[in-house]
């Protein structure tokens, strides 16, 4: 899941137009693509505009759905870039070890010392897993593996975590 904006999370968002027959495109950002409808109504960030989305299909890493209301395709093109947004409370609670990327995001990050490091800016995933982003004042940004053996305690109702990062190693060429 994405980002946490008060009690709502972002789960998808509009990337344009499909056809002529108003079909959008979205990117889903729920671990199961086709779960975007499944959790309650879609909404805009602040929760006033309500989206009735019905998924058509999938083409190329995106769902197509019609929303209503939505009949050509200027009225779709006119949605690009729109957040799609949940209720937090409508989602089910993670398994043990399990963690929504939402709420990961805004933890104060310590080491084992209890030195703190910085905040978790975003949870990123480039394709080889999932990567914390540490935002620390003053220094560059710090990414670390999400992994137990690089992120050994995880505690949202803490409101912390604690990472060992891996060291640090540079190659040189022969």
């Amino acid at each position: 899941m994405a980002a946490a904006q008060g009690e709502r999370l972002c789960v998808g968002v509009i990337a344009g137009a499909h056809g002529v027959r108003g079909l959008v495109k979205i990117k889903s950002f729920t671990a199961d693509p086709a779960n975007l409808t499944a959790y309650g109504a879609l909404t805009d960030e602040s929760g006033a505009r309500r989206y009735q989305v019905a998924v058509t299909g999938r083409a190329k890493g995106v769902l197509l759905a019609r929303i209503e209301g939505v009949g050509d395709r200027d009225a779709a093109r006119a949605l690009r870039g729109a957040r799609l947004y949940i209720a937090r409370a409508a989602l089910p609670e993670p398994e043990d070890e399990e963690y929504y990327h939402a709420d990961l995001i805004g933890l104060a990050v310590e080491d084992r010392a209890g030195t703190p490091l910085g905040r978790v800016a975003a949870v990123q995933n480039f394709g080889a897993g999932d990567i914390l982003e540490i935002e620390r004042p003053d220094e560059e940004t710090l990414l670390v593996p999400f992994t137990k053996a690089a992120v050994p305690l995880v505690d949202p109702a803490g409101g912390r975590l604690v990472v060992e990062p891996p060291e640090e190693t540079e190659t040189q060429p022969d």
